[in-house]
């Protein structure tokens, strides 16, 4: 009988603990809004109104597809979120139907949210479903000062 060999499990070891760390990693990540610059150049505002995002307006604009379920957990929260606060509107865009829209504004998976100022510039995106607090917490200074 062959003694077992001790670099299998090892490996196996190994390989659980980084898809572990992978993860974990990737659900603290995931739904996070993360600030963007808003300088917003030229081709990203034309993206956004070629899609139907007004100046004047907060927006929030999801990018989605129909076969995405976290896609529509997301729109039950931006959906709430927009019933809550006045001046804020909603436009879900179907990632098939606007790819090249989609990789204009660096969109790589669904459910994407993006948070548009009054002036046309994304100013927070999040990948994954948003937190309710987290949108409220950034939308009230933006509904703050559209209203100025």
């Amino acid at each position: 009988m062959q003694p077992p060999r001790l670099t299998g499990l090892l490996v196996l070891v190994a390989v659980l603990a980084a898809a572990g760390a992978f993860g974990w990693w990737r659900r603290r990540r995931d739904g996070r809004l993360r600030a963007v610059s808003p300088d917003g150049d030229a081709s990203q505002r034309a993206a956004l109104a070629a899609l139907g995002v007004r100046t004047g307006a907060v927006t929030l604009v999801q990018f989605s597809a129909p076969v995405c379920a976290p896609c529509r957990a997301a729109r039950r929260v931006l959906e709430d979120v927009a019933g809550r606060l006045d001046g804020v509107t909603l436009l879900e865009v179907g990632v098939e139907e606007h790819l090249d829209r989609a990789r204009e504004l660096d969109v790589w998976r669904t459910p994407t949210v993006l948070l548009v100022d009054p002036a046309g510039r994304i100013v927070r995106r999040a990948a994954g479903v948003p937190d309710r607090a987290d949108l409220l917490a950034a939308l009230a200074p933006l509904v703050a000062g559209a209203r100025a």
